[in-house]
């Protein structure tokens, strides 16, 4: 089968590509041009391999890599919790998706759109686990990212409506070996909170709500919605739990962040890429399926890798104003030197509410079968010390 995966160059999307090959698949990898291609196989004699270069703001582009596929993985998206300029989150996740519903109408081929959303565009639990009937009614988001996931899963509820073969995937956090990037970062709920932590929630939310629209009017779209995805590959804000290992374990990360109130649903990389297959061949037209895994707070998530390092665990407690305080900091220094933060104000708010969810649904009709937090840290822990990222 011709797939398209948008997105393959990040820290997802490469993992994706690898496994459709390895299921026989020919991908078409849709990247730009300036893109690190690392973490996609190597080109040899026998990898149905192809390149598309575009980027999923350019429609012209989008509808030639379209052409010719029968399934289109659309996992490409802006993954952080702030950027000085916020209207990339919905310029990319928003548009992005808009235009892959558009050139699936002017494409005669495609029989299945996967979605690759987030639990970010259902919204913050606090309290319980939600599951697939959540909606997110938020007029906050904590993340820019959690705005325009949520946006680009309504684009993506949207088009399956009007008949589009879309299957979106909400990955948890996810985790493990590989490129250490933003996106490694270790419902019956929709998104109910009564503001939104980011950007990047708002637009992630907007998106939610096209998807079902367009569900409801006939596209053949199925939506994924990963946790907070972890593991090896890029590190990137993408892959956050990596990124705070390498910080905790380099001694730049000395105690806990705040009270341990937070909850968040980790998941696996190679597990949330395993739903976005599944998805494509089980996943039923105009459904939502939570590819999510341990709920756990960060600092859970802390004691489990001093357990499988042998490491002493922290005995001080960081509140999160001080760590908010040091996010405005940065935040000022960004703007000054234009590196990027690790740490900012609306990642902050983040850990004041729980995201905690329930992948029951993806249990029974995926097959979805994620791991543990503390099996999957068993991988991403001895990964980064080989890697030289961490030393313990």
């Amino acid at each position: 089968m011709k797939v398209l995966v948008t997105g393959a160059s990040g820290y997802l999307g490469g993992r994706l590509c690898h496994a459709l090959l390895r299921h026989g698949h020919a991908v078409r990898a849709f990247v730009r041009r300036s893109s690190d291609l690392s973490c996609l196989p190597a080109h040899s004699k026998g990898v149905a391999l192809e390149i598309a270069y575009g980027d999923v703001t350019d429609y012209s582009s989008v509808l030639e890599a379209c052409s010719g596929c029968q399934v289109v993985f659309h996992a490409a998206a802006i993954v952080d919790t702030w950027l000085p300029d916020t209207s990339i989150f919905f310029t990319v996740n928003v548009g992005g998706l808009k235009n892959v519903l558009r050139a699936y109408k002017e494409t005669d081929t495609i029989e299945k759109i996967v979605y690759t959303s987030s639990i970010f565009a259902l919204g913050s639990t606090d309290g319980y686990i939600a599951d697939e009937t959540q909606m997110h009614t938020s007029k906050y988001f904590c993340t820019e990212y959690e705005k325009s996931k949520t946006i680009s899963d309504k684009i993506a509820l949207d088009a399956a409506k009007e008949g589009v073969p879309i299957v979106s995937v909400y990955p948890g956090v996810v985790y493990g070996p590989g490129k250490i990037t933003p996106g490694n970062v270790l419902a019956r709920t929709m998104h109910t909170s009564k503001y939104f932590c980011t950007e990047y929630e708002k637009s992630k939310t907007i998106s939610d709500k096209i998807a079902l629209d367009a569900a409801k009017e006939g596209v053949p779209i199925v939506s994924v919605y990963p946790g907070v995805v972890y593991g090896p590959g890029k590190i990137t804000p993408g892959n956050v739990l990596a990124r705070t290992f390498v910080e905790r374990f380099n001694g730049r990360l000395p105690g806990y962040l705040g009270d341990g109130n937070d909850r968040l649903s980790f998941t696996y990389v190679d597990d949330v890429v395993d739903g976005q297959i599944s998805a494509m061949e089980k996943g039923q037209i105009g459904e939502r399926y939570l590819l999510t895994g341990d709920n756990a707070s960060i600092n859970e998530a802390f004691d489990i890798a001093s357990t499988i390092t042998n490491t002493k665990r922290s005995w001080i407690n960081i509140p999160l104003f001080v760590i908010e305080l040091y996010g405005w900091l940065s935040v000022l220094f960004c703007l000054i030197t234009g590196k990027l933060p690790l740490v900012t104000p609306p990642a902050v708010d983040i850990l004041r509410h729980q995201w905690a969810y329930s992948c029951e649904k993806a249990k029974r009709e995926l097959n979805y079968k994620p791991r543990s937090l503390t099996e999957g840290l068993e991988e991403v822990l001895p990964w980064l010390k080989k890697m030289g990222a961490v030393k313990y």
